[in-house]
């Protein structure tokens, strides 16, 4: 009997900290749809859902006539699942990691190395940088979903100095007029005196931080109170991350870093150095399969402030210019396609009318991991001896150029997310 080449998977749950609980977290929800047997604990965080075969999270395979326990353990005595270019170019590794993240409290404010510097990193301090690849990631909301995302154009940036004292103490004078006068010049000029800027910043001494932070909050709070807006210093959000993490010189990164707020569909994509920080909310993540960050605020992890300032990429950029649009089929009405422009993953979105008998999954020449977000579907392939019935909260692996079909087995619109590698 042939070894089947599609098969539901069982995926691993990470409880961090900073994750939403119980219930009203998406990961636990879509835990908790697809497994009735899931005690779901109301009082417990339910930070991320990890799908794919990294060694902190290796998915386990929900059929009885395969062997092997875990999917990295089958793609290793299965290499030709993986498409020929993909296991030639990754050596037999599926190469991305994909995740849900239902995010409460704030992430670190972080960066990732490119591919060069995360192998000096690796080799250098291994405790901190545990492998050597590198990790671009893409975020698509499923509800609304903050974040900060690369740096703001030069002239908001000053506004805030303008309005925010505290924020200009702490840059200095002579930074903060570099600033000024790039304003008018060209995109070098300004990255440059943003990186003298931002660098400024980060190397406050703590006391200091401290200091200027709690003038700042009193300040806001006190005009909060008084019924003042507090919108044109971003004040709601800085109080939001003050309670969140007392005294952390990450909290004046928000007049640094471009504020999105991602509608479900929108997404950004976060190239190797581009400053970056999930505020809130519930999205799907694809990245290369790396655990590689770079941190320097809002965090109790280590912090490595010298590495982050030097690889930064300090060209400024309007908050629009941070979002990722995907790309319609041409033949396929359903199916967008989030494409970014390095080799590791793709992402496809599948938004299909309840109002459609049957799907087909387009064949594609890699492996690729299927989640349903919202539906209920068997599915079906030529050589498959049954249907493999699906529901919200469920993952399929997808082995290359499989035809998959689905049967929607319910009047109901269905929502799925597929990643893979188009090489």
């Amino acid at each position: 009997m042939a070894t089947p080449r599609v098969f539901p998977l069982s995926c691993v749950a990470q409880q961090y900290a900073w994750g939403k609980k119980g219930s009203t977290s998406e990961v636990a929800c879509l835990l908790a749809s697809n497994d009735p047997l899931a005690q779901i604990a109301e009082d417990k965080p339910y930070a991320e859902l990890w799908m794919g075969t990294h060694p902190r999270g290796d998915a386990k395979i929900l059929d009885n006539r395969i062997a092997q326990e875990t999917l990295g353990q089958w793609i290793a005595e299965n290499q030709d699942c993986l498409g020929s270019k993909v296991k030639d170019t990754f050596h037999g590794k599926l190469p991305f990691l994909f995740k849900v993240l239902s995010v409460e409290t704030a992430l670190s404010i972080q960066a990732h190395p490119n591919k060069d510097l995360a192998e000096k990193l690796h080799l250098q301090a291994p405790q901190h940088y545990p492998d050597a690849n590198h990790k671009p990631e893409m975020a698509i909301a499923l509800t609304p979903f903050q974040g900060l995302c690369g740096f703001r154009p030069v002239e908001e940036i000053v506004t805030f100095l303008k309005k925010v004292p505290e924020f200009q103490l702490l840059i200095g004078d002579e930074a903060a007029t570099q600033l000024r006068q790039s304003a008018s010049r060209d995109t070098q000029a300004a990255a440059s005196a943003l990186r003298s800027c931002f660098s400024n910043l980060m190397r406050s001494e703590k006391k200091v931080v401290v200091e200027q932070l709690n003038l700042l909050v009193k300040r806001i709070s006190q005009q909060v109170s008084a019924g003042n807006s507090v919108e044109d210093i971003c004040g709601e959000l800085l109080l939001q991350l003050h309670r969140q993490y007392p005294g952390d010189i990450g909290c004046f990164a928000i007049y640094f870093l471009n504020l999105l707020t991602l509608q479900p569909g929108e997404a950004m994509f976060l190239e190797a150095n581009v400053p970056h920080a999930y505020l809130k909310g519930d999205c799907v993540e694809c990245m290369a399969c790396s655990d590689n960050t770079v941190r320097a605020g809002l965090t109790p992890k280590f912090i490595d402030v010298p590495t982050l300032c030097e690889m930064l990429n300090y060209t400024p950029s309007p908050s629009q210019d941070r979002l990722f649009p995907p790309t319609q089929s041409p033949g396929d009405p359903y199916l967008s396609i989030y494409d970014p422009p390095v080799p590791d993953f793709t992402v496809m979105k599948m938004e299909v009318p309840g109002s459609v008998s049957e799907y087909k999954v387009l064949a594609v020449d890699s492996a690729s991991i299927l989640l349903v977000v919202r539906g209920t579907v068997t599915a079906s392939t030529p050589a498959a001896q049954a249907p493999i019935p699906l529901q919200r909260g469920a993952v399929l692996f997808i082995g290359a150029n499989e035809n998959v079909s689905l049967e929607l087995t319910a009047p109901q619109d269905l929502l799925l997310f597929r990643a893979c590698c188009l090489l």
